[in-house]
């Protein structure tokens, strides 16, 4: 959609056939190009927003896509690994490969002759339009690195998920330790030399870039809770648009240090939910924590699982924040966001797991009182975990560099670790009654994980399955992909047994409902549909 800056209103609306991640305009104002999770790249004329031109020839979603600096081709990087080079009319002149992760962000050089890009690989490669070659390859510790800009003087400047700005001159790699959790966005003000980074640690920092290289901290702010730190752009000298979880974007005025976000409305898709006492309860962008439909409490931020126990209900998500579901009353707080929990018990006592965006799992144990008390922090991986199950013994957790690992419930020992178990992404996982536990990633396989063995199976999906859920007899698995499909498997005949696609939007999250013997799916559009076991 495209927007008045001045009024901030609608003008004009194009469509994709799923997530867009990225836009960006041609230097001359005509065009605007998108980049999609239906596999494509989009041109769009501007201000009308016609179509002009469907870049595809993708095989996975495209994370960015930029005009190069005299319009007349775009760049794309896409989780397929591969960099492209299109004419305005769609044609792919040119595909690019040497990165052996998913490729998240791309810009040109200034003159035209080079494509940067950087990778969960941990790496910024350089590449020749001309040629059609890579030229150089930096290794940034193996730290996976989301973002990235070039300055005046033609220095590479890359955000990682450590939280360093990593600036990359003449070969010469400099570090420097600015965010506590990943850095998800930089922008950069040639006019006046400012460098902003927005971080999962929930500020924004402004540095000032001298023309030798020195960074001066200029201000540091903490994010509001609506805004999304992976999306931002200068509107001039002192103004930042920044992304939201709403349909629209907020702005910060950095050097009277001020926000306008009054019109930042979040939508009602479902992030999470979960059968507890015959309710089904969901949660979401808007933290509004609804018990079969009615609204119970608010929390105020982007929340991504809801975890039941008696008669608690624990929420967490993009702030850190571990809530009381029920109250809203924020029990615990981190510096990075949590994704998952599960709970589980060590001597009859009652524990929950939660997994962090930094890779740490934080262990907690509940006291009859209704207090908790941080017990442990693990430090598992380097990167999210995703999601976490539980057995008698055993905690399994997935993270998204694709390692897996069990811990023991008992000592909280690491029992086994495997990396790169899946060949992307691994977006979730869950406990097999009498089996042991399974996982679903990017890569569209489901893998069974039986005392450590592994089995492999296929998915009918064609995007990325993002969830998983388990039937009460641990006999029937039903994922769910962020294309709207769900597809299910019978654990002892080790088939699929049923596809479909109820939805046009994403699915979010699976859960059993033991008392109507159906799985519950929800999608990001705010839909619940019920699946017969």
């Amino acid at each position: 959609m495209s927007r008045d800056a001045a009024t901030n209103k609608a003008l004009a609306q194009g469509i994709h056939d799923h997530l867009v991640n990225h836009c960006s305009f041609s230097s001359d104002g005509l065009w605007l190009v998108s980049a999609a999770s239906d596999y494509s790249a989009r041109i769009w004329e501007l201000p009308s927003l016609r179509l002009r031109a469907v870049l595809s020839d993708h095989d996975d979603d495209v994370d960015m896509a930029v005009f190069s600096p005299d319009n007349r081709s775009v760049a794309t990087c896409a989780l397929d690994r591969a960099v492209r080079i299109f004419d305005l009319q769609g044609r792919c002149l040119g595909t690019f490969l040497g990165h052996t992760g998913n490729i998240i962000s791309l810009l040109w050089s200034l003159d035209g002759k080079q494509l940067v890009s950087s990778s969960v690989d941990g790496t910024v490669r350089t590449w020749d339009v001309e040629q059609g070659i890579q030229a150089l390859c930096y290794d940034l510790d193996g730290v996976r690195t989301d973002t990235i800009v070039m300055d005046e003087q033609g220095r590479i400047i890359a955000g990682d998920d450590q939280g360093r700005l990593v600036f990359i001159s003449q070969g010469q790699i400099a570090y420097y330790d600015v965010h506590q959790a990943g850095i998800k966005k930089l922008i950069y003000c040639a006019e006046r030399r400012v460098l902003a980074s927005l971080s999962y640690d929930r500020t924004m920092a402004f540095w000032a870039i001298s023309l030798d290289g020195a960074l001066q901290e200029l201000q540091r702010t903490r994010l509001p809770a609506v805004i999304w730190s992976r999306a931002a752009a200068f509107l001039n000298e002192t103004q930042l648009a920044v992304g939201t979880f709403g349909g629209t974007y907020a702005i910060y005025d950095w050097q009277q240090e001020c926000w306008q976000i009054d019109d930042s409305i979040v939508g009602y898709g479902i992030n999470a939910l979960v059968c507890h006492q015959a309710h089904v309860y969901t949660v979401g962008d808007a933290g509004i924590v609804r018990k079969n439909d009615q609204t119970i409490s608010e929390l105020g931020s982007l929340c991504n699982f809801l975890l039941p126990v008696a008669h608690r209900l624990f929420a967490g998500g993009q702030l850190g924040q571990l809530f009381d579901g029920f109250s809203g009353e924020v029990l615990y707080e981190h510096h990075s966001p949590l994704n998952c929990a599960a709970l589980f018990y060590r001597a009859g006592l009652a524990y929950i797991a939660i997994g962090c965006y930094t890779g740490e799992m934080l262990v907690f144990s509940l006291h009859t009182d209704n207090s908790i008390e941080l017990v442990r922090e693990l430090s598992v991986y380097n990167n999210a975990i995703k999601s976490i199950a539980a057995n008698n013994d055993q905690l399994f957790s997935v993270c998204a560099s694709s390692d897996i690992a069990w811990h023991s419930c008992q000592d909280l020992s690491l029992i086994k670790s495997i990396s790169k178990a899946h060949d992307k992404i691994v977006n979730a996982c869950c406990q097999i009654a009498g089996f042991g536990f399974a996982s679903v990633s990017r890569d569209k396989t489901l893998r069974l994980w039986l005392n450590g063995e592994q089995a492999v199976y296929t998915t009918p999906h064609s995007h990325s399955v993002k969830c998983i859920g388990v039937s009460a007899d641990g006999n029937t698995l039903l994922t769910g992909s962020y294309g709207g499909t769900l597809a299910g498997f019978d654990v002892m005949t080790r088939s699929w047994t049923s596809f479909q696609r109820p939805t046009i939007a994403g699915i979010s999250s699976i859960t059993y409902d033991s008392l109507g013997h159906c799985f519950l799916a929800a999608s990001y559009d705010g839909g619940i549909c019920a699946i017969a076991h």
